[in-house]
C-alpha cells in the first residue's frame, strides 16, 4: 500500500493508494481506515489534546501535553480521528476530530435529514473538531477552537457563511514520515505553536509556514502513534 522511497511532493498528499516514506503503519490507519491515533509531536514527544474534555465544551483550544494522566486516557482526550472530508481541487480535505466527548446523535425527528450514517448503518458521532480563527495567524487572539460547527464562537466560522470552512485541513504525509496540517483558509500557516514555543502545556495556534511549502517545517511535524501505542516512549528526531 505504501512505498520506502521518495516520491514527488504532489504525491505525498494521501487520498486512496498511499505513498508514504515511512514504515508507519499509523499514518495509513489514520487517513485511510479513519481509526483514532495520537498525534505526537516530532520535537519534544509530546501529544495533541482538547484544554476541555468535556462534550459541552465548544470555545477552548488545544495544547500540547507531555504527560499522559488517568483523566486524559480515560475520556480518550489522547486521541484524534483524521476525518475525510471532501476535495479541495484534486487535495483531499480533512476534519481533525477529538474522540474526547463525541456524542452519538438522536434519531431526526419526522421531516428532518439523517445526518449520516456510517458503512455499519450505525449514525455517525458528532465530534468536536479543531476550527480555525477567520483572521489566523494575524490576529493574536485564540486561533483555534475545538467544538462542533453550529457551537464555536462566530469568528471561527468561515466568511461566506459556511461554518466547515474553517474547520478543513489538506493532511500532508512529510518526506520524515510524519504528517503536516494547513488550513484551506491560510494556505501559506500550518498547525504549529503560540509564540512557535514547543513547550508542555503549549497552546496550539495556526502560525507562518517559514518553510514554504505543503510539508511544513520538522518543529510542526506530528506523528500519528496508534492507540496501543500511547505509553511507548518516543524519542526526539534531534538526538
Amino acid at each position: 500500500m505504501y512505498t520506502q522511497e521518495r516520491t514527488a511532493m504532489t504525491n505525498l498528499v494521501v487520498g486512496g493508494p498511499v505513498a508514504v516514506n515511512s514504515y508507519d503503519n499509523a499514518i495509513v490507519a489514520a487517513l485511510v481506515e479513519n481509526r483514532p491515533v495520537m498525534l505526537v509531536h516530532a520535537f519534544n514527544g509530546g501529544y495533541l489534546r482538547p484544554v476541555e474534555l468535556k462534550e459541552e465544551s465548544h470555545d477552548k483550544g488545544v495544547q500540547l501535553a507531555t504527560a499522559l494522566d488517568p483523566a486524559t486516557k480515560e475520556a480518550k482526550g489522547h486521541l484524534w480521528h483524521i476525518t475525510p472530508a471532501g476535495f479541495f481541487g484534486q487535495r483531499p480535505l480533512y476534519f481533525i476530530e477529538s474522540a474526547a466527548g463525541q456524542v452519538t446523535p438522536k434519531p431526526p425527528a419526522a421531516g428532518q435529514a439523517d445526518a449520516g450514517r456510517g458503512d455499519d448503518g450505525t449514525p455517525k458521532p458528532q465530534r468536536r473538531r479543531i476550527t480555525v480563527h477567520r483572521d489566523a495567524p494575524k490576529s493574536t487572539c485564540d486561533t483555534v477552537q475545538l467544538g462542533l460547527p453550529d457551537k464555536v464562537g462566530d469568528n471561527w466560522r468561515g466568511k461566506n457563511g459556511a461554518p466547515e470552512d474553517t474547520q478543513l485541513w489538506v493532511v500532508t504525509v512529510t518526506p520524515w514520515g510524519g504528517i503536516t496540517f494547513v488550513p484551506i483558509t491560510h494556505p501559506d500557516a500550518i498547525l504549529g505553536f503560540k509564540d512557535h514555543a514547543v513547550t508542555a502545556n503549549g497552546e496550539v495556534r495556526v502560525t507562518y509556514n517559514w518553510g514554504g511549502d505543503f510539508t511544513g517545517t520538522v518543529i510542526n511535524t506530528f506523528y500519528p502513534r496508534l492507540p496501543n501505542e500511547w505509553d511507548v516512549p518516543y524519542h526526539h528526531v534531534f538526538t
